[in-house]
């Protein structure tokens, strides 16, 4: 075996799991978007529509997204890898391994496991068309014809996944595995990042404002203004992650109480930065564009009522269009979300595994083992807590703001949405999120005795 094998860089398989499991969500989802879309299309051969042809046009858009949070977690997923084997990799230095040949290792090995879960996506997406359109064969909701059994657009959905996976563990790879030996966690450049972060957040804000500015002329270039403004605030808050996250999980992890386990918690999310903004930047981003979806159709949907002239049939009818479009956009984006909640959860587990030998320290010092699962579901809690609040209102924002950029000039007042059962459903999804995150890897910890895990290199 060499040196810079994929096994010796990245470790035990279960280490770059997540790789393959948020690579086969991704090609299922493209898979099952263009089967779709061809039924949908072969139909409206027949009937004369056209929903198929829409949804071809819109499905890039969704799967794009998913692509976007994949990369995100798959770049984070590999930082936490490299971040938990900083020592391991060191010794692979010192016997004359170079940081291309560590990288090359690490981008084979995410290359090798994204292949087979896109390849295994691909089959279970295609699965899901078959039993879905013979289901609907079946009881005659669909006319017999030619469907094609895998759209070529799923297979071109399959191989960007590979591409996007292979290029975020390139990108991943290439500060902390650089020419420079290697001395821990990468430091972050507070004063240039911080500058950065705060010119684009900024010019967001100017952007949302200026949007505002152009739905009230009944100006069509202020949804784009909107979604260009939305997308430079999300960048610089994702550039500015290592700076505001661990800040922001402390001082949320306050609420916790000031007993040891509250404290060690708040203190590991200070501690490393980087590692805090990993665990929250995806997840933030999932909750981020459901909450903006929900907010905007429930901002239009109160300006509807607000319209004068309209009768109530019209409001109705308004109503259940705007509910449908809702749900169905919801149900679109939703995947993207799930993977977040994914690398939420592999990031958690691999941060603790990587922290073995801290908290037999901490075990050796007198914590009981109710209080090392205590404090990691403390710190999952205000990791998971300040992302789902931190994108609930940013997604609040962005919605009535995409809502006043369409509809502001037939609507008095600035309309804020806030669809109550959605927000609902983050926070309970928030909760489950923490039980799952934290749970299996602190009865992990535990079951270690304290002077094993003060062996652990």
């Amino acid at each position: 075996m060499r040196a810079t094998s994929s096994r010796l860089v990245v470790g035990k398989l279960r280490e770059v799991s997540t790789i393959g499991v948020v690579a086969a969500l991704a090609s299922t989802y493209a898979t099952v978007l263009y089967g779709t879309a061809d039924t949908l299309n072969r139909v409206g051969e027949d009937s004369g529509g056209s929903v198929g042809l829409i949804l071809k046009v819109v499905a890039p858009v969704f799967i794009a997204i998913a692509l976007f949070v994949s990369a995100v977690v798959i770049s984070n997923g590999v930082d936490t890898v490299i971040a938990g084997r900083t020592r391991q990799l060191s010794l692979l230095r010192l016997i004359g391994a170079s940081g291309s040949q560590l990288r090359s290792g690490v981008v084979s090995a995410v290359a090798q496991v994204a292949f087979a879960g896109a390849a295994g996506g691909v089959v279970i997406g295609t699965v899901i068309n078959l039993v879905t359109r013979s289901i609907l064969l079946h009881r005659h909701l669909i006319p017999a014809a030619h469907y094609r059994l895998l759209p070529t657009g799923a297979l071109i959905g399959a191989l960007i996944v590979v591409i996007v996976a292979v290029a975020a563990a390139a990108v991943g790879t290439r500060r902390p595995l650089g020419a420079t030996a290697l001395r821990g966690a990468a430091p972050v450049r507070g004063r240039l990042r911080g500058v950065v972060a705060v010119a684009l957040i900024l010019g967001g804000a100017a952007l949302l404002a200026l949007a505002c500015v152009l739905g009230e002329t009944g100006s069509l270039s202020g949804f784009f203004t909107t979604f260009l403004g939305a997308a430079t605030v999300g960048v610089g808050v994702m550039m500015g992650g290592p700076l505001i996250m661990p800040r922001l999980v402390a001082g949320f992890a306050r609420l916790a109480g000031s007993g040891p386990a509250a404290l060690v918690a708040r203190k590991n999310a200070m501690s490393d930065p980087g590692r805090t903004s990993r665990s929250t930047i995806g997840l933030l981003i999932g909750v981020t564009l459901i909450t903006t979806i929900a907010a905007g159709m429930s901002s239009i949907t109160d300006s509807v009522h607000s319209w004068r002239g309209l009768k109530p049939d019209d409001i109705h009818q308004a109503e259940q269009v705007l509910s449908t479009v809702s749900a169905v956009m919801i149900a679109m984006i939703a995947i993207s979300a799930l993977i977040a909640a994914i690398g939420f959860v592999s990031t958690m587990s691999l941060t603790v595994i990587g922290r073995t030998r801290e908290i037999g320290m901490l075990r050796a010092m007198g914590f009981t083992g109710r209080q090392v699962r205590s404090m990691i579901t403390l710190e999952s809690l205000a990791l998971s807590g300040t992302a789902a609040v931190l994108g609930l209102v940013l997604g609040v924002l962005f919605g009535a703001v995409g809502s006043q950029s369409l509809v502001g000039s037939q609507t008095s007042g600035f309309m804020v949405g806030l669809p109550w059962a959605t927000l609902a459903a983050i926070v309970a999804g928030t909760a489950v999120l923490v039980l799952v995150a934290a749970l299996p890897p602190s009865r992990r910890a535990v079951s270690v005795a304290p002077i094993e895990a003060l062996a652990v290199a």
